[in-house]
Formats: C-alpha cells, structure tokens, sequence
C-alpha cells in the first residue's frame, strides 16, 4: 500500500499545480514525471486519481460544497480542495477502495501538506459528505428491495 500513499502525494501535487496553473492536465502530469521518478504502479494510481478529480471536479466541487458549512470552495486553501476532490473521487469512483482508507489517507495528507487545522476540517466534510452518500445508497437499495417484492 506504501505505493498508493506515494501515489496519492503525486496526485495531490499535480492536482494543486492545475488548480494554481491554468495549464492542460496532460502538460502538467508530463511536467511532474520529468522531474520525478515513481514505479510504474504509482504512476498508474496517481493518473487515476489526477484525471478522475480533474475531469469530474465540477460534480466533486458541488458535493463538497454541499457538506461544508461556511466554507465556498473560493475560500478552502488549495492543499485541502486538492486533497478533498481526490478523496471524493475516490469514493465515487473507486469501490475497490474501503472508504475508511480513503478518509484517513485524505486526513493525513492534510495534516501533512496542509495547515494545522486541515486534518480536522478534512475530516469534517469529508465525514458529512460520506453520510450523505451511504444514506443515498441506503434509500436507493431500500427503493429497489420495496419494487422488487411489488412485482412479485
């Protein structure tokens, strides 16, 4: 798993460098890999997550939007918007992926790259935000569970 930890760290570079940087997603991943090396399973990872986050960041943006109290994404430090869209992608996106790793990825890179309150406010939205997403799931199933024993 030391791989993904690398890989996430990629991507929450390349990721603060787009969002700084009006520079294309292709150009800014090719800059980061000519100045640093990784094993290819980091590379793999890290793109992943770099276009995942990138390509949906309008969807990701407006969830995040909507579980953080007082907080527009105008005002969140760009450390905690990087590390917030990757991890919200991850939940989307990538079932493989407990979120519980997610979120204590995500909260530790915040503590890490971020100031030292971003470990808590991570935390904070990305909690809300994953309550809203198992009780969604949790409606849907119910729904589907209630149309299945109606058809029978």
């Amino acid at each position: 798993m030391h791989q993904r930890r690398k890989a996430r760290e990629v991507a929450l570079q390349v990721l603060y460098a787009l969002d700084v940087r009006e520079t294309a997603l292709n150009e800014a991943v090719r800059l980061f890999w000519e100045n640093f090396d990784a094993p290819e399973e980091t590379r793999t990872f890290s793109l992943l997550l770099i276009e995942g986050a990138w390509d949906n960041r309008e969807k990701i943006d407006g969830l995040i939007s909507g579980s953080s109290e007082n907080w527009t994404m105008g005002r969140m430090a760009r450390v905690d918007k990087s590390i917030l869209r990757m991890a919200v992608f991850e939940l989307l996106y990538c079932p493989d992926i407990p979120p519980k790793v997610t979120l204590n990825e995500a909260i530790d890179l915040g503590k890490v790259y971020g100031s030292e309150n971003s470990g808590s406010f991570i935390n904070g939205i990305l909690d809300a935000l994953y309550g809203k997403l198992r009780k969604k799931d949790e409606d849907h199933d119910s729904e589907e569970r209630a149309a299945g024993s109606a058809g029978s």
